[in-house]
């Protein structure tokens, strides 16, 4: 599975962030790693239950891992960056850290089986026109990345983030919401799904250094990020039809996360014990890289839920 020296596609200049293809390298360098030395990341942090009107409600943690590799070639469509990668996202005790196997819903009193989220085969192209990113099988609905309301999706919009550098820091805002049918659908999983849509969305603030994002001769750039996202209730919290009388009237409410999310310095000692243990024990092979350049599907819980559970109807 080794990469080409990705170098040579910059075409031997320093490297400069309003160039399309300087940024392909950039943001394969942040979020995963050119070399064969494996590069984990991973994210910890806190879910809540928002109702309008009610004070936040932390429900249980969110913890994941991710290790990636990528490549940056010059096809004949142009320069391209490729990722693949493996992913999980497990859900742990607010007081332990301990991954969950049920956990105690405070709304609706019923203590649930808890659905922990793990894909091996993640992945996908880039190239210097802005993605518009799809989830699952719905292809046809696809929102762009980095998407500021002022520019149509896949109208020709060169792939240049808004990367802010202040001396040898430099920061970088990564957001995607989506909007699609769910694949839950709640005329088979009615206690399961939220509705016939979903909306979730995740937003990063990224800090790295430019010493290691311009060094050329280094395969990866450490990253540290605050990661947040809104969405609807999960399908295994078994919120379908529920709703809440608040001072404001009745509410479905969303879930909120705030959570932490970086590259790995030290490699797995940097990936919290509890959750550590759990892949060691269970899922050892989501602690090796992929070894393989075969692009996968983006999969959210939704769509990986409605697969493995089968319909309550």
């Amino acid at each position: 599975m080794t990469a080409p020296d990705p170098t040579p596609v910059l075409g031997g200049r320093d490297l400069d962030l309003t160039d399309p293809v300087h940024n392909l390298y950039a943001f394969g360098k942040v979020w995963s790693t050119f070399g064969d030395e494996p590069v984990y990341s991973t994210f910890h942090g806190t879910l809540y239950g928002w109702f309008e009107g009610r004070k936040l409600t932390p429900l249980v943690g969110f913890q994941g891992t991710g290790v990636t590799r990528c490549r940056l070639d010059d096809t004949d469509d142009g320069p391209v960056l490729t990722l693949r990668g493996k992913e999980t996202g497990f859900f742990t005790d607010l007081a332990s850290g301990e991954v969950l196997d049920v956990w105690d819903n405070p709304f609706t009193g019923e203590q649930v089986e808890v659905y922990h989220f793990l894909n091996d085969r993640i992945g996908g192209t880039v190239g210097t026109q802005m993605p518009v990113l799809t989830v699952g099988d719905h292809h046809e609905e696809g929102s762009m990345m980095n998407d500021d309301g002022t520019r149509e999706a896949g109208a020709g919009v060169p792939f240049v983030l808004p990367w802010q550098v202040y001396g040898d820091e430099v920061l970088l805002e990564w957001d995607y919401a989506h909007d699609y049918p769910n694949p839950v659908d709640p005329l088979r999983w009615p206690s399961a799904s939220t509705g016939e849509r979903i909306n979730p969305s995740e937003h990063f603030t990224i800090y790295t250094s430019w010493d290691d994002l311009a060094d050329l001769s280094t395969p990866t750039a450490h990253f540290r990020a605050g990661f947040s996202r809104i969405s609807p209730w999960w399908p295994w919290m078994r919120m379908g039809g529920f709703a809440l009388d608040t001072p404001a009237g009745r509410s479905n409410g969303v879930m909120f996360g705030r959570m932490f999310s970086r590259s790995c310095r030290r490699g797995l000692d940097d990936v919290p014990a509890p959750m550590r243990r759990r892949l060691e024990e269970r899922h050892p092979d989501y602690l090796e890289p992929p070894t393989d350049w075969d692009t996968g599907t983006i999969l959210s819980t939704w769509e990986a839920f409605a697969r493995d559970t089968p319909p309550e109807v």
